[in-house]
């Protein structure tokens, strides 16, 4: 019996299907990237809206096939064509929704989809209610059968590999794919029409008849509705899904930046204490487990306050920056450094065999931070002193082991610096009592228990006294008098050095000036400058405050700074000297002779006086060259128009020498020590009575050399 196609439901079927292969590969991914719950909806609302699109697309290519008879279909056997439709797409959606295709799950499903939609198609071919039954070509349906399978196993593999992304590349491919599946669709079921043989003069019996073109538009219509409306609402929903995620893992990215700032120091990147202590107890469970130690270093910068208030907090950061890279890159990758405070440090050398273990790791550290930075323009040293205790010798618990480190460290510290020491219990004395002190001399300035006390200095030729050296003391409720040794080292630590050098400096200003108001004769006071005093921005302001709030002429005050202070950067020093000398203020050079002076320096540095070291002092009488190079001090002093002061000076012998190789003042035990300010007042009413006293002509013999310039000019 001949038989004819409508073109236009023809076109309209591959239509159908091209958009019924777009949804099952959108449909796939937004299945793959649901949760169970979400998924099994998506999964049932795709088996029905692919279902019905496949169906729709075989059953308007039905209606687009005509024989010159009418055609009939039996209703429930054309429902149960779309019922399997809806159950194969399921299949194929469920199969490709998984996180691994293998070839025999890919093969498997791609039979089974085959042959279900193959049994779909000869269904509804079934559902013809025609007399006699539709006969078919074994071979072209074997054709159909094999064009079903193997569109299947595209199809499947295709939903699985592209289901993820949405490059414009994944757009334009899944396209490509689309129109590849939904030809091959259309090749099938053309193929299995194709098979189709009717008898002559066959008719339909019973069943319903349709207006073909119509129908076939209505299915069309219905069918990319439901498809387009699933497509759009997966998209959406795949949109607000990605939006969810992108929220997500901004939030993940936020929370993971706070945690790792809460855990981690902002300046080096190491972690903090909170941190490691975390990895400590992790340490100490693992320990307990299986029987190993594992060290505690605690790690402290010497002079790094004496840096970073010279240089300032901006090369300062940079040093902590470079000492934290020299920490990391001297241990392995299985340690711990923490930053745990300013100049502080903590390292976790995990499992290790020996105490001696931990010792070459804390040399090697030790090592490599003796070596020169390059912060600010400037090369500055900055060696470590380091403490190390040893689980479980030293302690159980994360606590007694880092206190216990800390406490050798301060030992370490207390015993030459740029060292390590190993815990030891004595030391916990030890540490003790410098955490008492420590507090104790926090509180000593705002409790008024620091006093000055004041050494005179004597003319070698007529034995005056022209001025007096200013020296701290620290006079303890309990302790006592407290010797400078004890506590000044630990003021310079821990940054007090700054506020107790100003408050020297201003009550010396006063006392002079409060000597002048009593009537006394002149007076010049000397007041030693700390390195971390000297490069504070405001030193000169400070210095100025000082005699000017006390109504004190600045050719009475002498400023004393030892040579290794002026020398650390020369040329800055070069400026503030200058500054000061222009004010009127003397300037000393103290302990000269031990240092690393430069001729040419000492030429441009405006500096008034030069006070030998009393280590030449000591062997002045014994050692011919510890003479010769006092001899030679003085000479090159005088040579340079500066008068020459000897500490130190302890019996009539050493004074003698003195006065014979010209030196100009002295001070020492053998005249006098330190004394409070109403024993000063004593060698005034002294020298009233028997020494004339010092006339304000003699007394201006010592001025500053710019001022003298500054007053000629």
């Amino acid at each position: 019996m001949p038989s004819a196609y409508n073109h236009w439901l023809v076109a309209l079927s591959v239509v159908v299907a091209v958009i019924v292969s777009y949804t099952a590969l959108r449909l796939a991914a937004r299945i793959a990237t649901s949760e169970r719950h979400g998924a099994w909806i998506w999964l049932g609302i795709g088996s029905i809206a692919m279902g019905v699109g496949i169906w729709s697309m075989h059953f308007i290519g039905m209606l687009a096939f005509s024989l010159p008879i009418p055609l009939a279909y039996n209703i429930p056997t054309t429902l149960a064509s779309l019922a399997l439709a809806i159950v194969t797409s399921g299949f194929a959606l469920a199969i490709t929704s998984g996180q691994r295709l293998t070839i025999p799950r890919l093969s498997g499903g791609a039979l089974a989809m085959g042959f279900g939609i193959s049994a779909m198609h000869y269904m509804g071919m079934a559902a013809i209610t025609i007399v006699p039954p539709i006969t078919y070509d074994p071979i072209l349906v074997a054709s159909s059968v094999l064009i079903a399978v193997a569109a299947a196993f595209v199809a499947l593999w295709l939903f699985f590999r592209l289901r993820d992304g949405n490059s414009i590349s994944q757009w334009l491919t899944r396209i490509a794919a689309a129109l590849v599946m939904g030809l091959a669709i259309s090749g099938m079921h053309y193929t299995g029409m194709a098979a189709a043989r009717f008898m002559p003069g066959s008719f339909c019996q019973g069943g319903v008849t349709f207006q073909n073109n119509w129908l076939g538009a209505g299915i069309g219509l219905f069918a990319l509705g439901i498809m387009v409306v699933t497509l759009l609402t997966a998209l959406y929903d795949t949109h607000l899904k990605s939006s969810a995620r992108i929220h997500a893992l901004q939030l993940e990215q936020a929370n993971a930046e706070l945690q790792h700032q809460a855990t981690h120091d902002a300046l080096t990147g190491l972690p903090n204490r909170v941190l490691f202590l975390d990895r400590l107890g992790r340490e100490i469970a693992h320990a307990e487990r299986d029987g190993h130690s594992f060290a505690v270093l605690a790690v402290d910068l010497d002079r790094f306050k004496v840096i970073n208030d010279t240089l300032g907090h901006g090369p300062g950061d940079q040093l902590l920056q470079e000492i934290a890279g020299r920490l990391s890159s001297a241990i392995r990758a299985v340690d711990t450094v923490a930053r745990t405070g300013g100049d502080e440090f903590l390292l976790l050398i995990s499992d290790i065999r020996m105490p001696a273990d931990a010792a070459v790791i804390a040399s090697k550290i030790v090592a490599e931070l003796d070596k020169s930075v390059l912060v600010g323009g400037a090369e500055v040293y900055s060696s470590a002193s380091i403490g190390i205790s040893v689980y479980p010798a030293d302690g159980v618990d994360s606590d007694s082991l880092v206190a216990h480190a800390d406490e050798a460290m301060y030992f370490a510290k207390q015993h030459g610096r740029n060292t390590f020491q190993f815990f030891n219990p004595g030391m916990s004395v030890f540490s003790r009592e410098r955490l008492d002190l420590e507090r104790e001399l926090r509180r000593a300035l705002p409790l008024k228990q620091f006093e000055v006390h004041y050494q005179p200095k004597f003319d070698v030729a007529t034995g005056r006294m022209n001025s007096v050296e200013a020296l701290l003391r620290w006079r303890h409720p309990t302790r006592g008098l407290v010797a400078p040794m004890d506590f000044i080292p630990l003021a310079e630590e821990t940054g007090l050095m700054f506020a107790i050098g100003e408050w020297v400096l201003r009550e010396a200003c006063r006392q002079a000036r409060q000597w002048q108001l009593d009537g006394q004769p002149f007076l010049r006071i000397a007041v030693n400058i700390s390195p971390i005093h000297f490069r504070q921005p405001k030193f000169l302001d400070v210095v100025r405050s000082a005699f000017t709030d006390h109504e004190l002429e600045p050719r009475c005050l002498e400023i004393e700074l030892t040579e290794s202070t002026v020398m650390d950067h020369a040329e800055t020093s070069v400026q503030i000297l200058e500054d000061l000398s222009r004010m009127g203020v003397i300037v000393s050079i103290d302990d000269f002779g031990t240092g690393y002076s430069s001729m040419s320096y000492l030429r441009r540095f405006p500096v008034d006086k030069l006070k030998i070291d009393r280590s030449f002092i000591n062997d002045l009488t014994t050692n011919p060259d510890a003479a010769s190079i006092v001899a030679a001090i003085i000479s090159l002093a005088h040579s340079l128009r500066l008068k020459v002061v000897a500490e130190g000076v302890e019996t009539a012998e050493q004074l003698q020498e003195l006065r014979s190789l010209g030196c100009d003042q002295f001070q020492g035990l053998y005249r006098s020590a330190a004394v409070v300010p109403a024993e000063i007042e004593k060698f005034f009413r002294l020298a009233a009575d028997g020494v004339p006293p010092t006339n304000q002509t003699a007394s201006a013999q010592t001025q500053s050399k710019l001022a003298v310039l500054t007053v000629a000019s």
